[in-house]
């Protein structure tokens, strides 16, 4: 569906851009390098939580082949939902419903897996901790906002131009995880971030330039006038038609 044009100047740097910022997503994930503090606030919302995070971690490093897997079916899963938002909303351009139906099929899988998985009820409660809070910014943000807009975004500008902006979520993670669960920044991440960023500024700049030099292409003429009277008439007489009737 996205045109390389790897003949223009702006198609070249499109794919320029997005080897960049995979590159930089890379560098960010794998690659700690020194750590940097810059501030601190000592915030952890985690903080009574330590302890089993700790316990859960160590347990599950036997399943990391299973975690990579499992998130790469994701994220090619991800890619060709955009594909498919993008030919969906040409018929059915209603984002509200669509994020509704997508949302009541989530719930409806999220709720038989974790029966399957959650045999405990006690974990099922939430009180007034991060809990409700993680529960409530899942459904409100992350399924019914977030969904909503990219829906309205893939429609307006395409999949690439909706695709781009993920690496950056590991930019504001990074930031997030920093002010509120005291973590630590790595040189990588450094690193990685402003290649995510250089990457996506020149992504963007080439879809502009494209949707100028589209925008910016004159519609055909239409045809003159007795030239369609000409066709018109030697068609007629290849039917049969005589002078009288043509004229």
């Amino acid at each position: 569906m996205e045109r390389l044009a790897l003949a223009t100047h702006a198609g070249r740097i499109k794919v320029v851009g997005t080897l960049v910022c995979i590159g930089g997503t890379m560098i960010f994930t794998f690659y700690k390098g020194h750590e940097i503090v810059i501030w601190s606030m000592d915030i952890n919302l985690l903080r009574k939580y330590s302890h089993k995070n700790s316990h859960f971690l160590h347990r599950n490093t036997r399943t990391q082949l299973l975690g990579s897997v499992l998130a790469l079916c994701s994220t090619i899963s991800f890619a060709q939902w955009l594909i498919f938002q993008t030919k969906m909303t040409k018929d059915y351009p209603c984002q509200y419903s669509s994020t509704a139906l997508m949302s009541i099929m989530a719930s409806i899988q999220s709720t038989a897996f974790a029966l399957c998985k959650e045999r405990v009820w006690s974990q099922w409660k939430l009180g007034w901790d991060i809990k409700l809070f993680t529960a409530l910014y899942s459904g409100v943000v992350t399924t019914g906002l977030v969904l909503t807009l990219t829906a309205c975004c893939v429609r307006m500008r395409g999949p690439l131009f909706v695709s781009i902006f993920n690496p950056l979520g590991l930019l504001l993670v990074a930031l997030a995880a920093m002010l509120l669960l005291d973590e630590k920044l790595h040189l990588g991440s450094i690193l990685g971030g402003a290649l995510i960023v250089c990457g996506l500024y020149m992504v963007l700049w080439s879809k502009s330039k494209e949707l100028k030099t589209m925008t910016q292409q004159p519609p055909p003429p239409p045809p003159p006038p007795e030239e369609s009277h000409s066709i018109d008439v030697a068609k007629s007489l290849v039917s049969g038609d005589t002078c009288d009737e043509i004229s």
